[in-house]
């Protein structure tokens, strides 16, 4: 960790700790991510699973999971039921998944009785940060909204601008709803909702930020491209939030970004009654511990 982003992150750091509940905890990175962000004063946590499997991996990988209370679980479908009733019923503060599939997780999350689910729909807000740009961006959705509908997209620009603001950006963020071109072509349909998106901005039915589209992934972040290409537009170049058109352009991006920059990936599910920190398993424990003070920051 470079000691600018150690910065960064004890700059979002909470005033009193979260709780995290952590389902199907015996996921080394995600043990150790919520270790450090305990040290760095985060959060406590609750560890949901088998406790001599818990206890056997903390051993084997060297993690003194002291600080930590366990809740033993019979198997996968209890732990993340046990996880999600923590946070249900105000012991935890955020849900995080461990060793378990996403599908499975959500299972609880989402169940009409027992889960947590909120009243709009579930969305994935990726943070990105860039040590030597000292550059941040939100970008949605890359993990949950496979293809979004426009009324969908609204949802997911609703959610990524709250979430951006719990995250200290400025009051309006600047939202651009990328596409490959900047005019509106009713052969592209990602341009044909960008452009309703920007009226309805405009004209006040969505609120609380400043939106751009149709607009280029260059346009969007970069002043030097704005200037060669003439662009003008409210977003030009300085956009804090990027809202993708389907999972696949999404997703593809953020994994470039990471393999080929200093891009540090974080994210959080937004939409329920508490924040979920959702990070693939073979996320670095990096990444998890980002995602982690990010959600705290809700």
């Amino acid at each position: 960790m470079t000691p600018d982003f150690e910065q960064k992150l004890l700059s979002m750091c909470p005033d009193t700790p979260r709780t995290v509940a952590l389902a199907c905890a015996t996921d080394t990175n995600a043990l150790c991510s919520l270790i450090a962000a305990h040290k760095m004063g985060f959060v406590n946590a609750i560890l949901c699973g088998d406790e001599n499997e818990i206890r056997t991996v903390a051993r084997r990988h060297n993690i003194d999971i002291s600080p930590f209370t366990i809740m033993h679980c019979a198997d996968e479908a209890e732990s993340a039921n046990t996880a999600v009733s923590l946070v249900r019923d105000g012991r935890a503060n955020i849900l995080m998944k461990g060793q378990i599939h996403t599908a499975d997780i959500l299972r609880a999350v989402l169940n009409r009785e027992t889960g947590i689910r909120g009243d709009g729909i579930l969305s994935h807000v990726a943070v990105l940060y860039s040590p030597s740009r000292h550059q941040r961006l939100f970008l949605t959705d890359i993990a949950m909204v496979m293809y979004p509908s426009l009324e969908q997209k609204v949802d997911l620009i609703k959610n990524a601008v709250s979430f951006a603001r719990h995250m200290g950006c400025r009051e309006y963020p600047h939202v651009a709803t990328l596409c490959a071109v900047e005019t509106l072509n009713p052969k592209m349909p990602a341009t044909v909702d960008a452009a309703a998106l920007h009226e309805m901005n405009k004209s006040g039915l969505l609120r609380g930020c400043i939106l751009s589209g149709p607009i280029s992934f260059d346009l969007a972040v970069s002043p030097e491209a704005v200037l060669a290409k003439g662009y003008r537009g409210s977003v030009a170049g300085d956009a804090d939030i990027l809202v993708f058109d389907n999972i696949e352009a999404g997703n593809n991006t953020i994994k470039a970004m990471v393999q080929f920059g200093d891009w540090i990936f974080g994210g959080v599910v937004v939409g329920a009654r508490a924040p979920i920190v959702l990070n693939s398993r073979s996320d670095s424990e990096q990444s998890k511990l980002f995602s982690i003070c990010c959600a705290c920051t809700m």
